[in-house]
């Protein structure tokens, strides 16, 4: 089953204005398969095939020429001189969408475009499913730990692999084919610990100097690799929000994933049951909920990852929702059961900043979704009426 993802529409519709289209986004997120479907009359070419590498090394002028108008040229930066010739061909013929550029190995391909093609190509980025995009599907999830534990990449659901194995051969995969190619990475099986480390810090204010020392590398070392994760669309740091309210706030941002599996799986966890009772499984949810909201704003054309809000005696807002008429609060609780304690993030927001009380949404662990004083509380199922507001 062909499942719908959200950013097509957006895509489309910049497609018909710039000659470039790029789509990144970690391996497995379905890059190809959407270029495809949006594309369909394009012709595609894999450069990971050694004969199209070939031929794009020896003569790159006439390999792309030789497309007419439309060109998917996945893994493009296995052939990075091809980069050159394609910005002389676009503003020789602007056609809209001439050429479509996919790859998985973020860094590099982004690195090409910036030098090459700024200001020629409408870049866009992947992630794996969305919940909203899993809700249409058959794929849907009952338990919210099967959620967790499954997470939300492509081949999971498709192609029915069970999670963990099949995370474990992704993390593998890419330290083997992405991370080797990276010259800030020397030592294959080090980066692999600092990659489980962070797993271990989700959805916690990061202490990049702490990891360092944990990890044994140089602070410069463990920045120069959260970067290369980040450009990879497997981690993110959110930001806090600079406006102090004459407190005194936190500059540390939070560590999240864009995914829950792949959490799970460098987490040592076996089964979604061993879940429940582990002492992340909050942090996990809130990142969750969180990336959803990144994904959102993707989809929508919006560029940036938010911003959360926390001062230094503990008062926190875990997700900051822009809208039109301002910042929109936001809570994230595992928990099942709604207990008062849980707005006091909300409460506390709205003294600071004379916002209506009741105007935050608290997103919690269980099913039940209810209208109250101190904000609107839904269920994780009801998740989309939220990313409703982006």
């Amino acid at each position: 089953m062909l499942i719908q993802r959200e950013i097509g529409e957006s895509v489309l519709r910049r497609s018909r204005k710039y000659p470039v289209v790029s789509i990144t986004g970690p391996r497995q997120s379905g890059k190809t398969t959407l270029a495809k479907m949006l594309f369909p009359n394009h012709e595609y070419i894999s450069l990971e095939r050694p004969d199209f590498r070939e031929q794009a090394e020896e003569d790159p002028n006439r390999f792309l020429r030789s497309f007419g108008d439309g060109v998917i040229l996945d893994e493009v930066q296995r052939a990075p001189d091809l980069f050159s010739y394609i910005q002389v061909i676009v503003d020789e013929q602007p056609h809209p969408a001439r050429f479509v550029l996919t790859g998985s190995q973020n860094f590099l391909l982004l690195e090409k475009i910036s030098q090459s093609l700024a200001g020629r190509v409408a870049i866009f980025r992947l992630p794996p499913f969305s919940f909203a995009e899993l809700q249409t599907s058959r794929f849907e999830h009952e338990d919210l730990d099967a959620y967790l534990f499954s997470g939300s990449y492509p081949p999971v659901y498709d192609r029915g692999y069970e999670p963990r194995p099949w995370y474990m051969d992704y993390v593998q995969t890419y330290i083997e084919r992405d991370v080797r190619t990276v010259r800030r990475v020397t030592d294959l099986s080090l980066f692999q610990k600092f990659l489980g480390l962070c797993a271990g810090r989700v959805g916690q204010l990061l202490n990049l100097n702490g990891l360092a020392t944990e990890c044994g590398v140089s602070h410069n070392t463990a920045r120069d690799w959260m970067s290369v994760l980040e450009a990879s669309y497997l981690v993110f740091r959110l930001q806090p929000y600079h406006v102090n309210f004459n407190k005194r706030i936190v500059k540390q941002p939070k560590l999240y994933f864009y995914d829950s599996g792949l959490v799970c799986a460098l987490l040592g966890l076996q089964t979604a049951d061993q879940l429940g009772q582990h002492y992340l499984r909050g942090g996990i949810f809130e990142s969750v909920v969180v990336s959803e909201l990144v994904k959102a704003r993707w989809a929508a054309g919006l560029s940036g990852h938010g911003t959360f809000w926390r001062d230094r005696h503990g008062h926190e807002v875990d997700y900051l929702l822009e809208r039109p008429g301002g910042l929109v609060p936001v809570e994230i609780k595992s928990g099942e059961t709604i207990r008062r304690s849980m707005f006091d993030g909300l409460d506390y927001w709205s003294k600071l900043t004379g916002d209506d009380v009741g105007a935050g949404f608290l997103v919690h662990g269980g099913r039940e979704d209810q209208h109250r004083t101190h904000g609107r509380v839904l269920g994780w199922r009801s998740l989309g009426q939220l990313l409703g507001l982006r």
